[in-house]
């Protein structure tokens, strides 16, 4: 598959992760503390730096650097607080 086709289907599956974590936070079946929206949001924002780098969009690539960022420590705090209790 050419790379290019790669990374617009990472483009895609990133769009499809956030909108549908932020679908499920709005209808109420998930909670912004959940691991489960913070690691569709950090996957999501993941796939999309790696598709707006390839088209060369930095302001949109630094927001999902910033919204990994985001993710990522708030899953670090979620299992941190598994751990402790």
């Amino acid at each position: 598959m050419d790379l290019a086709i790669l990374v617009e289907v990472a483009g895609w599956l990133g769009a499809m992760l956030v909108l549908g974590a932020y679908m499920l936070v709005s209808s109420g079946r998930l909670t912004g503390s959940s691991a489960i929206f913070q690691g569709m949001n950090a996957l999501g924002s993941a796939l999309f730096i790696l598709n707006t780098g390839w088209h060369g969009a930095i302001p949109s690539m630094v927001l999902n650097i910033i919204w990994l960022c985001i993710g990522l420590f708030a899953l670090w705090h979620i299992h941190r607080r598994g751990r402790t209790g």
